[in-house]
């Protein structure tokens, strides 16, 4: 307008001039024209290129930033200036629709000619790969469920990415999304980032310190017997005091806490080990484990989960509590923020089968995504223990016997082994798990759980001297958990071992009784019973031997073939099992096992064995054999999976 407004004066005063000057005054004004149309279209044409050149910046990703971006741990961030005269002056406002109009145009342009400009990424210029992050990303979060699991199942199967980009889905994702991942089979673990850094110890004190302090201040009151007697033991004694106390070395196994008869130094972790029995007790209590969170207990057991990694029996203790602790949903934010999920996305992938069915069992506590069972402590799925597409039909419980596990009753038969406490020593021995291999490969279909619980064959060697824990009162136990674990929302064969196969006859009797675990009997369609003592065993007469049979425990009472209790045990199941139809496999062993280094003892005979329904069957292996096969082909894994297969042939059809 000022142009305008500027030659139009000039043009008024050229037609006004006087005339002899009329040439003179028109080549001024001509030259004044041109001096200031060429300054102003010298300027904006300056201005458009600046702001050219400013939007391809914006517009171009800095490779070097992503370089930069690979070698750090961080995600960088478009940084805004806190300059208000620049954010919103007119310059700005001119720079933010100028952008904007370039920005509609290129997604326009893009869609036309089907390019891979994403209306999401309209801001930037990535490559098609960049996008795919962010993408599933979004996907992750979405409210449909179906699309969260697709984009966490996608992610899992990535292989290709570089390492900064599993960095962005680590800090990006939320806790579905981390939880998921470890629970995919084939997740890569750079989605895990390493814990966050642990608060320093305080000073003049140490982590055996520490522990005590976390265990004292829990409460006391209200608790059982068991959980008071290692509460006291662990806050009484220090590592010096046990030493001179009990001339000799405690060691905690997975099934008790045996007293090793050797003189020598006592191990700096003792108490230590004491104090976490103690909090695996602790930590079945809800309002207990809100205690321990509170107390810094989730990085203190990190620190002394990274400070054993050669210790096992230490790190399982720690995940049982971890596990226990899952069970609260709302501790899961909390626990996710320590930096849990990492430590047990590696132990799932570990080779050693407790290591990573811990994890396992950690982990489906956590995801409440996929899970809607939770299974408390003492109970293990072995199969599946990733998140799986394939449909699960039917349920396999393994219930072991008199000094088992859930893990070593089951493994490949291996070279002979006395029956005393001193197998659980050494756990490097132990060979694989055949319900977890085998097994779970020839029916993929099959939910595969495997239950543990203490016993002992002394009074001397019991867990705990306050605990006398009869049949009954372990099926009852036993029962709860299962429900708990979703037990009975699916067709159920039982697998037992020893004395493993009388809890399961009382548990079946007890939930026939109660009108909320009916679904139980209803769905239990067979039971295999490995050397299952239905009436009775020498073992509680043979007291000869001073170091382990002296005082019988309560178990090895209760297995005496005068027990009444027992008598009645096989009476009504045997009753029950015909009205209900039960299909059963009965295995016997016929050679003698050792025990200790003086008995030699038939444990169960064949007479004992006969439940009076199914097949008798005898094999020429001793007690500890009788649930271990030799190999695959062997005629004890062969005939167990074809009375699965056979049991549940119209289940797996469905």
């Amino acid at each position: 307008m000022s142009l305008a407004a500027y030659c139009v004066i000039c043009c008024r005063r050229i037609g006004t001039s006087i005339p002899p000057l009329k040439s003179i005054t028109y080549w001024r004004d001509i030259r004044n024209i041109i001096k200031f149309t060429g300054s102003l279209i010298l300027g904006g044409s300056l201005f458009l290129t600046y702001e050219i050149l400013a939007l391809k910046k914006s517009l171009t990703l800095d490779t070097q930033v992503v370089e930069r971006e690979k070698m750090k741990s961080y995600i960088y961030l478009q940084t805004v200036s806190l300059d208000k005269r620049e954010n919103y002056g007119i310059t700005y406002q001119a720079r933010k629709e100028l952008h904007k109009a370039v920005r509609n145009l290129l997604a326009t342009s893009a869609k036309i000619l089907r390019g891979p400009f994403a209306d999401t990424f309209s801001t930037v210029d990535v490559e098609d790969h960049e996008c795919a992050v962010w993408l599933l990303l979004r996907k992750s979060q979405s409210g449909d469920r179906a699309a969260r699991l697709q984009a966490v199942q996608e992610m899992s199967e990535t292989h290709h990415w570089q390492d900064y980009q599993y960095r962005i889905i680590a800090q990006a994702c939320d806790l579905r999304t981390l939880i998921g991942l470890a629970r995919s089979k084939e997740s890569d673990l750079r989605f895990f980032l390493p814990p966050p850094p642990l608060p320093s110890l305080k000073e003049d004190s140490s982590i055996e310190e520490e522990l005590r302090q976390l265990l004292a201040s829990l409460p006391q009151t209200e608790l059982d017997e068991c959980i008071q007697y290692f509460t006291s033991l662990a806050l009484s004694e220090s590592s010096q005091s046990l030493a001179a106390q009990k001339g000799g070395l405690w060691c905690f196994g997975g099934n008790g806490l045996p007293y090793a008869e050797s003189f020598g130094e006592v191990p700096s972790a003792t108490v230590e080990m004491f104090c976490l029995e103690a909090l695996v007790k602790h930590s079945e209590i809800s309002t207990h484990c809100d205690k321990i969170e509170a107390n810094g207990g989730l990085q203190l057991l990190q620190r002394l989960y990274q400070l054993h990694k050669d210790c096992p029996k230490v790190q399982r203790n720690i995940m049982r509590i971890i596990g226990n602790m899952a069970l609260n949903e709302h501790l899961h934010s909390t626990i996710v923020r320590s930096g849990w999920v990492s430590i047990l996305a590696e132990a799932m992938k570990s080779q050693r089968i407790m290591e990573a069915s811990h994890a396992a069992r950690t982990l489906a506590n956590l995801d409440r995504e996929t899970m809607q069972e939770k299974y408390q402590d003492g109970v293990y799925v072995l199969h599946p223990q990733y998140r799986t597409s394939q449909p699960i039909k039917a349920d396999v419980l393994f219930i072991h016997g008199l000094m088992g596990a859930a893990f070593k009753t089951w493994r490949q038969q291996d070279t002979e082994q006395v029956l005393t406490e001193k197998i659980l020593e050494d756990e490097g021995r132990y060979t694989t798990c055949w319900p977890k291999t085998w097994l779970a490969r020839d029916c993929p279909a099959l939910r595969i759980i495997s239950v543990e619980y203490d016993t002992s064959l002394s009074d001397w060697r019991t867990r705990c001297p306050m605990e006398r824990k009869s049949i009954a009162f372990r099926s009852n136990e036993l029962l709860r958990k299962l429900r708990a674990a979703g037990v009975g929302d699916r067709p159920v064969i039982w697998v037992s071992h020893s004395m493993g196969g009388l809890l399961v006859k009382k548990m079946l009797l007890e939930a026939s009784k109660k009108p909320e675990m009916s679904a139980v009997i209803n769905n239990t369609r067979g039971i295999i019973f490995y050397s299952v003592p239905h009436h009775g065993s020498h073992l509680a007469e043979y007291s000869v031997n001073i170091r382990y049979l002296l005082f019988p425990s309560l178990e090895v009472k209760e297995l005496s073939k005068d027990s009444p209790a027992l008598k009645t045990l096989q009476d009504d199941f045997l009753e029950f099992a015909k009205d209900k139809n039960f299909q059963v496999l009965n295995f016997v062993e016929t050679l003698p096992t050792y025990i200790g280094s003086m008995i030699k003892l038939h444990v169960v005979p064949v007479e004992s064995a006969d439940l009076g329904i199914g097949d008798l069957i005898p094999v020429d292996v001793d007690h500890l054999n009788i649930c271990k096969p030799k190999k695959k082909d062997a005629f004890l894994y062969q005939r167990t999976l074809q009375f699965i297969c056979e049991t549940l042939a119209k289940d797996l059809e469905n």
